[in-house]
């Protein structure tokens, strides 16, 4: 009888034992379980608040661009729109936490492939000798086959028609890949499409090593007009067959000065050499329409991107299309 006795206490401690065991492992999982709870509210709680910081310096850019526009149709890299670091480093005083980092490209300064193809289908020559010259730059590293090759598989791509265009492709070309897909035969709605297009690689897109990406300089939309106020050196250099890597430069240096008059696209003929140049009047205009938009919030180590494109017209100003990185 005292034997049982004994051994009935013996079992009651082991049961105490893994009761008690059992009741602190689920307090720490309860524990561990409000912890993450707790760190996820702070993180979603994080994420809105540089949600809201980068939506904010996106919103100061559209103010920014609509009072350029109600100012005047001229627009010049002077411009407060093209100096958006001021802005920028302003945003830390708007704010309790955080900061916005807030970029403005003027897209109308751009090459825009649209333009390649017009509404009958065929080349427009004028955009085809751009483009050419655009892609035979040294910078790209391409020879003068790669280039027509790409030139035409940017056409089949934009045409509406099946028919290849000399060394360009459509979907018999297209359908042959080992993950095929086929030739859109219309126009560009994202200039990343671009990779889709036989000729297009990732390093000549986006660029690598030393060598600049061509997405730098190209765009899907426009009419076809650059802003030669705004424009890159290269795609300066790109307008004729006369204009060197000097003579861009000196454009550039041109427009850089406060004192000299840009309203009219014509101007580029005061720069020293280019007196008796012409560059198709097609090409050139000194206002822009459309801007990408890219505002960066930032909150101690955390950090979220927002790009857009807008249209700036007849004195207001449209979101094109917009995401969130």
């Amino acid at each position: 009888m005292v034997r049982f006795l004994k051994d009935n206490r013996g079992m009651a401690l082991i049961l105490t034992i893994l009761i008690v065991s059992l009741i602190v492992a689920i307090t720490l999982q309860f524990n561990t379980s409000m912890r993450s709870n707790l760190y996820a509210a702070a993180n979603l709680s994080d994420g809105i608040k540089l949600g809201c910081i980068a939506r904010s310096g996106f919103n100061g850019a559209l103010a920014l661009l609509y009072e350029d526009g109600s100012s005047g149709n001229v627009d010049t890299l002077r411009e407060d729109w093209a100096h958006t670091g001021i802005f920028s480093e302003s945003s830390a005083s708007i704010f309790d936490e955080g900061r916005f980092l807030v970029e403005i490209t003027d897209l109308s300064g751009r090459i825009q492939i649209n333009q390649l193809v017009d509404n009958d289908g065929k080349y427009n020559d004028t955009q085809k000798s751009l483009l050419t010259r655009f892609l035979n730059s040294s910078e790209f590293g391409l020879d003068p086959e790669e280039v027509d090759n790409i030139v035409d598989a940017i056409k089949d791509w934009i045409d509406t028609d099946s028919e290849t265009t000399r060394f360009g492709a459509e979907n018999t070309y297209y359908q042959t890949l080992e993950k095929p897909y086929p030739c859109k035969n219309a126009p560009f709605e994202f200039l990343e499409e671009l990779l889709l297009v036989r000729g297009i690689t990732k390093d000549l897109f986006y660029g690598a090593e030393e060598r600049p990406g061509i997405s730098l300089y190209l765009s899907a939309y426009g009419d076809g007009k650059i802003n030669i106020n705004t424009a890159d050196p290269l795609v300066l250099r790109s307008l004729s067959d006369d204009i060197d890597r000097d003579l861009a430069e000196e454009m550039v240096a041109y427009r850089k000065d406060e004192e000299r008059d840009l309203s009219d696209f014509k101007w580029y003929k005061n720069v020293p050499g280019m007196g008796d140049m012409s560059i198709p009047d097609v090409l050139l205009t000194t206002s822009s329409t459309y801007f990408d938009i890219a505002s960066e919030g930032f909150k101690g180590t955390m950090s979220k991107r927002i790009k857009g494109v807008v249209e700036r017209k007849e004195k207001t100003v449209r979101i094109l299309s917009w995401k969130v990185e």
